[in-house]
């Protein structure tokens, strides 16, 4: 009777292995894009505490969250354009004209740098409105527009300074680029204010919305979803984050520079694709975008503790990203086969 009840439990065990459910949360995880990097972002993290043994401390830490934080909120902006199928190139813009304002207008203290913080956000916040209604009401295409005022953000940074130079506040610059309680970096905190807020907008109606839209637009208006305010929220939204992300990169340059934007229009879309969002919208989330940011910044430093020339650096990120994409590509088909079997 015992042999008999170990027999039928053996099958029962081995079905709830095998669950459809189990394989679809595996299968989700690693290929949503964000497990893939954060796996990946480890992976690099170990190879950098064995070429640097400083990478463990609590310093190096800090100059890791400072570094990739400007990035990760560039890259946070973008995915919410990108998952309502769009493309905003105004991010550029947007963060070399508050970065240029921040060095030009330094405000001390504390008020002041929540001033030059709210000037930074109502900035974006403007460029959104203009991408959104540009986009979204006029039915422009989005590439087209928001080139259009990335260029405008651009000269405006070239008016303000028109070379490098400028001076932020001491406040932005050292205290909020320091720790709290010892350990915690103050630009990891306004990180995690941003993915605490988007784990909160995913149950409202605007998350919803923003992937219904991406995904299918036709699919959104039958079901009473308006695809203009969810994609001119998306831009405003966007524009905002673009501002932070300015805001963060004045405090870690300590300077202005009206080109300083350049160089992050290229590195967000990346690390966009590299947390697994799909430029096509309708999939993915700001949580793989940030890693996907963290860990662009992150090959930086071993690529340079690992005595590999900065030359390569692109080289290397960019075939990080097609392995992580391609990777994601085959475990989705792996576990479809499965799940169809």
């Amino acid at each position: 009777m015992n042999m008999q009840s170990l027999n039928a439990a053996a099958p029962v065990a081995t079905d709830i292995a095998l669950t459809p459910s189990t394989a679809t949360r595996i299968k989700r995880l690693l290929a949503s894009g964000a497990g893939i990097i954060a796996i990946l972002y480890i992976i690099l993290y170990f190879l950098y505490s064995l070429w640097d043994p400083s990478a463990l401390t609590a310093d190096t830490v800090l100059n890791l969250t400072n570094n990739a934080a400007p990035l990760a909120m560039a890259a946070a902006g973008e995915t919410l354009v990108v998952l309502s199928r769009g493309f905003d190139l105004s991010v550029a813009g947007v963060i070399s004209l508050t970065n240029v304002i921040m060095a030009a207008y330094p405000l001390e203290g504390p008020l002041g740098a929540l001033q030059s913080l709210l000037i930074c956000l109502a900035i974006g916040g403007v460029v959104g409105i203009v991408n959104g209604y540009l986009v979204a009401v006029l039915r422009l295409q989005s590439i087209a527009a928001t080139l259009g005022t990335m260029i405008i953000c651009q000269g405006l940074a070239l008016v303000v300074l028109d070379a490098p130079g400028g001076t932020v506040a001491d406040f932005v610059t050292y205290d909020l680029t320091d720790v709290v309680f010892g350990v915690v970096p103050i630009t990891g905190l306004f990180v995690a204010a941003v993915v605490v807020l988007w784990l909160i907008c995913r149950c409202t109606n605007f998350g919803v919305a923003l992937y219904v839209v991406g995904a299918d637009e036709t699919a959104a208006n039958l079901s009473g979803i308006s695809v203009v305010r969810t994609r001119f929220l998306a831009f405003v939204g966007a524009g905002m984050l673009y501002g932070l992300s300015g805001f963060m990169l004045s405090a870690q340059t300590a300077t202005g520079n009206p080109n300083g934007g350049a160089s992050f229009l290229m590195l967000t879309f990346a690390a966009v694709a590299l947390g697994g969002t799909s430029l096509s919208g309708g999939r993915g989330g700001l949580v793989g975008s940030i890693i996907g940011a963290a860990t662009l910044m992150l090959l930086q430093k071993v690529l340079f503790a690992g005595g590999v020339s900065s030359f390569y650096t692109g080289i290397f990120q960019g075939v990080m990203l097609v392995l992580a994409v391609v990777f994601g590509a085959v475990v989705t088909h792996v576990f479809d086969r499965r799940s169809a079997s």
